[in-house]
């Protein structure tokens, strides 16, 4: 039995079990499974992928870093507005990992380097690339700096997702912590190409960043089901103008919501507080903004922008009176809502045995709230478990419009 055979046999297959299973002569056991696991994960991540006969997959740790075919189809839409088509000449990814956010931007260049320094990555890129539509792209095993010393003159885009593990193999945040220090590196890169794109680490702070990289144009925080996924920062050469932000969320139905601000409109916002006190602030409607705008920390400027106001300064929950169409996020309908006595709590949980558990700006983690509520995750009911300006505890039970 070939590899082949062996992996078209077996594609759908629980990977563990067949690891303890006696191998067929002539298959290679640890190339097979590798390629069996690699195929059930591009299955969500990487469906286009999934579906090209005769790709190879990496092992199971680039499989993870690499990014995914939502957030690649994104990059190349935030490339094909940064340049014009007569404008996109020379691109170089130098960091290409598993080849994934190349595949989707180096189709809009003439000429294309996918530059990485695993020389395995290297040959599945290869092996890969021409697959996908993309022979004429130029593969270098090289490290990043060395290629940038001997490469092209100039570019027109670099893309660069610096290794955030450090030599034990730990996660890091820092960008100095990272492979190359974009820091250090970013002179370089301003000088050879018109733009520069870097991911970094979700967790980094974005004016940590903005502090330490200059020439930064537009800054893209992106979200997938609700989750923030990449930071992106969008370097152009002779850029002095302060960055536009773009908190993006992609749903489950792949629909694409983003929220674009000034960084001057950010810094002018205030949080609106609303008019009434305790109790009485909680409006018909309350609205949970998507993950992309706290962390791009634009959530104040949703008070003007959407007519709503905060129920706190820190809680990150909106009210409104009337339904706000088009609100970067979840919306609710409020049905109920009560402070934490055993007696209130009692009636406004009647019936309920399980719900979707929120805490915003609150003393008790979900876990602690959902045991001493004695509730089960999941339904149709929504509770939002926050502090008022008055520093008063609120429980609100609401039902999901948006």
């Amino acid at each position: 039995m070939t590899n082949e055979e062996y992996i078209r046999l077996h594609l759908r297959d629980d990977v563990r079990a067949l690891a303890l299973q006696r191998m067929e002569a002539g298959v290679d056991a640890k190339w097979c499974l590798q390629q069996i696991e690699g195929w059930q994960k591009a299955v969500d991540k990487l469906p286009r992928w999934a579906q090209t006969d005769g790709l190879w997959y990496p092992p199971s740790l680039s499989m993870e870093q690499c990014s995914g075919e939502r957030t690649a189809r994104y990059k190349a839409d935030v490339v094909a507005e940064l340049l014009p088509e007569s404008g996109r000449t020379v691109f170089a990814d130098l960091t290409g990992g598993y080849g994934i956010d190349f595949s989707y931007v180096a189709p809009l260049f003439r000429t294309s380097y996918y530059v990485e320094r695993n020389d395995a990555l290297c040959r599945i890129a290869e092996h890969n690339l021409p697959a996908l539509g993309l022979p004429g792209a130029r593969v270098v095993c090289a490290d990043s700096i060395d290629f940038l010393n001997a490469g092209a003159a100039s570019y027109d885009l670099i893309y660069i997702d610096p290794a955030r593990r450090d030599t034990a193999g730990r996660k890091t945040v820092a960008i100095e912590d990272c492979s190359p220090d974009v820091c250090i590196l970013q002179e370089r890169l301003l000088g050879l190409s018109r733009y520069v794109i870097i991911k970094l680490s979700p967790m980094l702070d974005i004016t940590a960043a903005l502090a330490r990289l200059r020439c930064v144009r537009a800054v893209h925080a992106v979200c997938v089901r609700g989750e923030c996924k990449e930071l992106l920062l969008v370097q152009q050469a002779g850029y002095e103008g302060m960055p536009v932000y773009h908190a993006v969320n992609m749903t489950a139905d792949d629909d694409l919501m983003i929220y674009t601000c000034t960084r001057e409109e950010m810094q002018a916002s205030r949080p609106i507080l609303p008019g009434e006190s305790g109790l009485d602030a909680i409006g018909r409607y309350l609205y949970e903004p998507h993950a992309g705008i706290l962390k791009a920390g634009l959530q104040d400027t949703l008070c003007r922008r959407c007519g709503v106001s905060k129920l706190h300064p820190m809680s990150n929950l909106f009210t409104s009176a009337s339904p706000v169409d088009g609100f970067p996020g979840r919306g609710f309908e409020v049905l109920g809502y009560c402070g934490f006595g055993k007696k209130e709590l009692r009636a406004m949980l009647d019936g309920i045995n399980c719900a979707n558990l929120t805490v915003r700006n609150f003393p008790s983690t979900v876990a602690e709230l959902r045991k001493k509520l004695h509730l089960r995750e999941g339904g149709d009911v929504y509770l939002f478990a926050t502090m008022l300006e008055d520093g008063s505890h609120v429980l609100v039970r609401c039902r999901k419009y948006l």
